[in-house]
């Protein structure tokens, strides 16, 4: 998908090509639907499809526990999640649009959103979610020919600019386009919350120092007895 500056103009990588950003997470089942195993995965005994982010070093992969409670809860679809750091932590939070299960990215919330406390003075909109959802098959295939909505998110792009020279910015400085699997949880008529403990399955890798860094993750790895 290509990508846009600020003022809406194309981007461009090269000077043959624009500026490419993937598609997002959005579009796994569809690439799975055109592949040449989605015959064979359909007509087998596959119930479940556990879809999970590769940037969390703690990630648990077809977690039994998790399987067993979202199985017990005869749910559509489960969804695992934190307590937020703090208000302002760039993680979507678990809620419900219209009666169904929702997940609304962080750079789409109000402020109002962020900020809201319910009557215990905690965040209404806490539970962020990590990227690790189980979905089952039959209920995937259902939705197979709907279509998913566009997100727009502002990103770092690297570009060609106008005196020829390869720009990597340090600030984001364009709109990258991109389908998001969490609209696949709005599709579901119900997903079961499945709270863990962020120590002990939460560190992503998503920023050079810090927070949520290589050194962040490193740390928790140790933590927690894994050494790589």
């Amino acid at each position: 998908m290509s990508s846009i500056n600020f003022d809406g103009n194309l981007l461009f990588g090269s000077k043959e090509q624009l500026a490419i950003s993937p598609f997002g997470n959005g579009c796994w089942f569809e690439s799975l639907y055109e592949s040449e195993y989605y015959s064979s995965i359909v007509n087998s005994d596959i119930e479940w499809f556990n879809v999970f982010a590769v940037d969390n070093v703690l990630q648990k992969i077809a977690d039994p526990v998790f399987i067993g409670a979202t199985l017990a809860s005869k749910a559509a679809c489960g969804a695992k999640v934190v307590s937020k750091a703090n208000a302002l932590e760039k993680v979507g939070v678990l809620c419900s649009v219209d009666s169904k299960p929702a997940i609304v990215e962080y750079y789409e919330m109000t402020d109002e959103m962020i900020n809201l406390k319910d009557k215990n003075g905690e965040l209404e909109y806490r539970y962020g979610v990590i990227l690790n959802y189980l979905f089952r098959k039959d209920k995937l295939v259902n939705i197979i020919n709907q279509r998913l909505p566009i997100h727009i998110a502002k990103k770092i792009i690297p570009f060609l600019n106008e005196h020829d020279e390869y720009i990597t910015p340090s600030e984001p400085n364009g709109y990258k386009f991109e389908t998001l699997v969490i609209d696949m949880v709005h599709m579901m008529e119900d997903c079961l919350p499945y709270e863990v403990k962020r120590n002990k399955e939460f560190a992503p890798i998503k920023n050079m120092t810090g927070v949520d860094s290589l050194e962040s993750a490193r740390k928790l790895l140790l933590e927690n007895e894994i050494d790589i």
